[in-house]
């Protein structure tokens, strides 16, 4: 008798995992009695005259998902829970058969959807803004790229040369594209003041690009013949050798002026403490947090993370890069407002879920589903 009432009360339930690309079934067993030790799943296809062991089911939320790579869309699938028992084991097909297919939408994406739309909104109309007035969009003073003048004045007032330093990443790094950037300016700089300009680089194609960055500047500022490719050069493709021997072009050299921008690693603070041992202002920019203190420590301005990457807009105050740098200022700020407005229901739910307000605690939940 007990035993039938088990067997009459347990049900299982197959049908397609939700929210997925298909090739899943779900299988939810109900009213499971808490004495069960443990369930095992088997599954059977059409013309199959037995099933097959297909994985072992929680007993904690009674849910498995079969996500095993035979499973195609669109075919029925049957299976069978055993339901082990201490004395006894119960067995229970499912009502009715699985069938997985693909969705097109993942409703769980709801809330990223909408926030890529906000912040796509906000960066083409920020760029649009920049294309009226790009001197109208405010980006506040990095003092690292303002320093730049002050930094190529002092070596000229000196009359030592200009060092810029790129890290050790190659051209597809975000941080070395930035350097490039920054480059530019410097090389124009230095072409104005006629100072002396050596650059180094770990990678050959960072060094072709740095090459044509810095004839192109010499351009700009009017004087393509003082420009000499070999000011530009390439050490070697090995970390510590690298660090040596722009050290040793620091030491003989004595620039008035050291530029360490890209991505570096534990070399960080060797360069810059040989930087500052031979008297120059270094300008150090990185996208490598763990380099940061360093730099911070041993140089005289840092570029910290993003404001590195935002280097080509505040120089260049170009429409486009402009517009999408304001845009994700406000895209961020507004993600933050989001996450502020969920922790204050959150905890306003806890808040109502202690005191026993269950209706408001639904409202509740459903509210915090979104975020």
């Amino acid at each position: 008798m007990i035993l039938f009432i088990l067997f009459s009360t347990i049900t299982v339930k197959a049908f397609d995992t939700p929210n997925d690309g298909g090739g899943s079934i779900t299988i939810k067993a109900y009213n499971v009695p808490e004495t069960v030790k443990k369930a095992l799943v088997y599954r059977k296809t059409e013309g199959d005259t037995t099933y097959t062991f297909a994985g072992v089911m929680s007993i904690l939320s009674y849910r498995y998902v079969d996500a095993n790579s035979t499973i195609k869309n669109g075919k029925p699938y049957y299976y069978r829970v055993d339901f082990y028992f201490p004395d006894t084991v119960i067995s229970v097909e499912s009502d009715s058969p699985g069938i997985a297919y693909a969705q097109w939408y993942d409703k769980t994406k709801t809330s990223s959807l909408i926030f890529l739309i906000v912040f796509s909104t906000l960066v083409l109309v920020f760029i649009q803004l920049a294309k009226k007035d790009p001197e109208g969009l405010y980006i506040r003073k990095i003092p690292a790229l303002d320093a730049i003048d002050e930094a190529v004045g002092r070596s000229t007032e000196l009359g030592k040369p200009t060092f810029f330093v790129h890290g050790l990443l190659g051209i597809t790094d975000a941080g070395t594209l930035a350097a490039l950037t920054i480059l530019r300016r410097v090389a124009k700089k230095v072409a104005e003041y006629d100072t002396p300009i050596l650059v180094t680089n770990f990678d050959p194609i960072v060094m072709t690009a740095s090459q044509e960055t810095v004839k192109q500047a010499y351009t700009e500022a009017g004087r393509p013949d003082a420009y000499n490719e070999k000011n530009i050069i390439y050490l070697t493709y090995e970390q510590f050798g690298y660090t040596a021997g722009v050290d040793g072009l620091m030491v003989r050299e004595k620039p008035g002026a050291i530029f360490l921008q890209g991505y570096f690693f534990a070399e960080s603070l060797i360069l810059a403490e040989t930087g500052h041992s031979v008297g120059a202002i270094q300008i150090a920019g990185t996208t490598a947090k763990e380099q940061l203190p360093f730099f911070v420590a041993a140089c005289d301005y840092v570029l910290i993370g993003e404001e590195m990457l935002a280097a080509s807009s505040y120089i260049g105050r170009e429409p486009v890069m402009l517009g999408s740098v304001k845009g994700a200022d406000w895209g961020k700020a507004f993600l933050m407002g989001v996450i502020g407005i969920g922790v204050v229901l959150g905890t306003v739910g806890a808040i109502l879920q202690s005191a026993g307000n269950g209706a408001l605690m639904n409202v509740f939940e459903k509210i915090l589903a979104f975020f």
